[in-house]
């Protein structure tokens, strides 16, 4: 997560980026933006705040070198020389334009920011920014004519949200370059982070966390949802989430004592680990430290109602692992040849 109370921007420009598969080409500024006081205040903020709720990094990747990594190049140049600012924005447009390599790739603004005073893990540095606008939104504009108002339609960039944006940190650590990377509209994950930037999450706590809940995640859906119902699967997400909170370190072998009963059920697990190792082209440590706000961010995507088909939804607290298997009985009526939940409480809430 990055802090942007101090931050401002000391260079903006703006060109439009085509797509070679419909002929569209790109269109390029000479000049940075000179900003009013209006459009500053509305264009700081509307940049920076996505990145901070951001609490994962990447860094450049090469299957060579990573001084050939594109994006990596251009930004070091900017940071040495930022006299260099419009060409090389320039280069950073058409390289975008050159991974367009599909007809659904869409056209857009790009804005190429350097910025200053940008906090990161309680260091300020300065960072660039590259963002493109791909969605535009009609407003209504009114107009005086023949002394009366009429209206007009137009679109504008809506202010809300950036559709795909990164921020690269002049700060380094082991891996390289600390890169933050938002996408909103994500048609082609392959495009913006793999094929534009060519970044790699880094190899730390936030990465290891993400990817531990991401298994379990799909483990709960594909295996425990399908064998034993939503009941259980809730269970395995609400005792999963009780550990990492509860634990500074995960590991592994005593994740599953905790979370498994039975021997059964910890080999389904293991099995399939080595599956989703295998699709995921990585490796899952055996022990890790956690993330905390990665955990708590996660925690929030998890849906934990079970939907029926006599609509009906039970909501289920993910605060509260035991309250399901406590609480809850599922069965089978054999008069109505139907399914079940019994549930168990003193008072309405």
């Amino acid at each position: 997560m990055i802090s942007r109370k101090n931050a401002s921007i000391s260079k903006f420009i703006i060109h439009k980026v085509g797509n070679k598969f419909n002929s569209t080409k790109n269109a390029f500024s000479e000049k940075t933006v000179d900003f009013d006081e209006a459009s500053y205040d509305l264009m700081l903020p509307f940049l920076l705040r996505p990145f901070g709720s951001v609490v994962q990094s990447y860094r450049f990747n090469h299957h060579a070198d990573i001084n050939l990594n594109e994006i990596n190049s251009y930004t070091t140049q900017l940071f040495n020389d930022e006299e260099a600012f419009v060409d090389i924005s320039k280069h950073i447009v058409t390289h975008l334009f050159e991974q367009s390599n599909s007809a659904q790739i869409k056209t857009g603004d790009v804005l190429v920011v350097l910025f200053d005073g940008i906090e990161f893990n309680d260091i300020t540095t300065n960072a660039i920014g590259i963002f493109k606008i791909e969605s535009k939104i009609n407003f209504f504009q009114t107009y005086l004519e023949n002394n009366s108002y009429d209206v007009v339609v137009q679109k504008g960039i809506s202010s809300k949200k950036v559709d795909k944006g990164c921020l690269i940190l002049n700060q380094s650590d082991n891996e390289g370059k600390i890169v933050l990377s938002v996408d909103n509209n994500s048609y082609d994950t392959q495009y913006w982070i793999n094929h534009f930037l060519n970044i790699k999450y880094a190899d730390d706590a936030n990465n290891h966390t993400q990817q531990y809940i991401e298994l379990c995640k799909e483990f709960s859906t594909e295996i425990i949802k399908s064998t034993y119902g939503a009941q259980e699967q809730n269970a395995f997400l609400a005792k999963t989430i009780d550990y990492f909170k509860e634990n500074e370190i995960v590991a592994v072998e005593k994740f599953k004592d905790e979370i498994f009963e039975e021997d059964k059920h910890k080999t389904l697990f293991d099995d399939y680990k080595k599956t989703f190792e295998s699709e995921q082209n990585t490796v899952l440590r055996n022990q890790f430290d956690v993330a905390e706000a990665v955990v708590n961010k996660e925690k929030k995507k998890f849906k934990t109602d079970i939907k029926l088909d006599t609509n009906i939804q039970i909501k289920l607290d993910i605060d509260a692992p035991e309250a399901s298997t406590e609480f809850m009985e599922r069965g089978y009526d054999d008069e109505k040849k139907m399914h079940f939940y019994k549930v168990f409480f003193n008072a309405e809430a």
